[in-house]
């Protein structure tokens, strides 16, 4: 039987690179699904995600609100943080975001919405995940949304911490934050749908089974990171509910949506359509 190619799209990230070493490397592999790999920031995939360009792909919890008819959420391959998340970072101590420049990842992005959650009356300036750093170093903007490696080392560049979205949300409620999602086009056909879940799942699980090599391969995706430091992020980030969402994901995302809708960030609510 001819194996249908199927587009994946992750980010080039240590922690996606984590998740999808064991089909990267046919550790876990398909009699009915062949994978071509897409690598790009998690903004430029969200767009891809806004016209069904890619067949399973990852994105912003956020996004999905944008391409619901479009694409099913699978229950494994959530980015949950627990105690931690995106956080807000300058050059000097300011009190607050109101009438500042921020430098954001993406209007799409979870990391901007849960800012608009947290912060008013600010001016979002759009700038490349891995860019946002010098532009807050330069003083092109006054401060910027930090996701990925860069919440654990913004130190090294002299910044100082304004607040952790993380901790804030973690003051609000037990539930974990959701930040990404792994969606699957609504027009895959029936069975070929479980068979992409099943290669997402295991291959998963077989990097949290096999830390040491899953953690060598992601880290040529950590941008120079020191080995202590993508292990940390990394395990961030690929938890017990990239495994399986399970009724506190699923709760998680449902907060994450109330709250925005509460505040009139959103029109409405999205229906959560998962393949489990």
């Amino acid at each position: 039987m001819e194996k249908m190619k199927m587009r994946l799209g992750h980010s080039p990230d240590a922690d996606d690179a984590f998740m999808f070493y064991a089909i990267a490397k046919d550790k876990v592999t398909s009699e009915e699904v062949e994978f071509e790999h897409v690598v790009e920031d998690i903004q430029s995939l969200n767009k891809r995600a806004l016209i069904g360009d890619l067949e399973v792909t990852a994105i912003s919890a956020h996004g999905y609100l944008k391409v619901q008819d479009k694409y099913r959420i699978l229950s494994c391959g959530a980015s949950m943080g627990e105690g931690y998340g995106p956080i807000v970072v300058s050059k000097t101590k300011i009190d607050s975001l109101k009438g500042k420049k921020v430098a954001v990842p993406g209007k799409l992005t979870t990391a901007y919405l849960l800012l608009c959650l947290y912060a008013d009356d600010f001016t979002a300036v759009e700038v490349p995940f891995d860019e946002i750093i010098d532009e807050v170093n330069n003083g092109n903007v006054d401060a910027g949304l930090l996701i990925h490696e860069g919440q654990l080392t913004y130190k090294d560049f002299g910044l100082e911490l304004l607040f952790d979205i993380g901790e804030l949300w973690a003051k609000e409620t037990s539930l974990p934050m959701p930040l990404g999602l792994n969606v699957l086009r609504r027009d895959v056909p029936e069975g070929l749908d479980k068979e992409v879940h099943r290669v997402h799942k295991e291959s998963i699980e077989y990097g949290l089974a096999n830390k040491k090599e899953a953690l060598e391969y992601a880290m040529q995706f950590g941008r120079g990171m020191e080995e202590d430091i993508g292990e940390k992020f990394v395990l961030m980030y690929v938890n017990e509910y990239t495994v399986e969402l399970g009724d506190k994901g699923l709760g998680a995302l449902e907060y994450l949506f109330n709250k925005a809708h509460e505040k009139g960030l959103i029109s409405e609510k999205p229906k959560l359509d998962i393949l489990t």
